[in-house]
């Protein structure tokens, strides 16, 4: 799937808005740059290396102090770039994601 792809419509930022992921576990934590973000997923500029991100899951703290938040899934990695799906609590997609119809 290429970057232009997403189902979803995606959010572009003119300003540099800076997240940072964070284990699940809290072993690890890398700073990012939101490129865009969509209802599904976002796409991310990390600093650092990306070899933590073999855990394939993680969180994506949107504010300094953590309190805003969504859990994630890497779904893509491409050098710096890495596309995301946010995952419900529980870790799974939302219905929302998957297709079902409510």
């Amino acid at each position: 799937m290429g970057w232009d792809k997403r189902e979803a419509k995606r959010v572009h930022f003119d300003h540099e808005r800076r997240a940072a992921l964070l284990a699940t576990d809290g072993t690890w934590r890398r700073e990012c740059i939101l490129v865009d973000v969509s209802e599904s997923g976002a796409r991310l500029r990390i600093d650092g290396s990306p070899d933590v991100l073999g855990a394939r899951e993680f969180f994506l703290l949107l504010s300094p102090n953590g309190l805003v938040f969504r859990r994630c899934e890497l779904v893509r990695l491409d050098g710096s770039e890495v596309g995301i799906h946010f995952l419900s609590p529980d870790g799974s997609r939302p219905s929302s994601m998957t297709g079902e119809k409510k």
